[in-house]
């Protein structure tokens, strides 16, 4: 593979991976959507996590836990057992 072609596709990887995390973040911006804590499973969070250890989507380690959020609509959070404000140790999502 010649260099520029392998440069374009390293790129383009990069690229979509930067707006896949964008898209989730602003998800939770958008009307009727919040963020919802104590939801996600370790690496499945939206985006970054309320301490401010990363600020990535994927990069939780720990199942349920209060500072890691997943986008969701507002009505649904509560019935999936999260919060939409951050909070100390391990959420009890409810079983689908």
């Amino acid at each position: 593979m010649k260099k520029s072609t392998l440069a374009t596709v390293i790129a383009g990887v990069a690229g979509a991976i930067s707006l896949a995390s964008a898209t989730a973040a602003q998800a939770a911006d958008l009307p009727g959507f919040t963020k919802c804590y104590g939801i996600s499973r370790a690496g499945q969070n939206s985006c970054a996590n309320a301490t401010g250890t990363h600020d990535c989507a994927g990069q939780s380690n720990a199942d349920y836990s209060g500072q890691e959020w997943r986008a969701t609509k507002v009505d649904v959070c509560g019935k999936l057992g999260g919060k939409t404000e951050p909070f100390a140790g391990v959420g009890h999502p409810t079983k689908s």
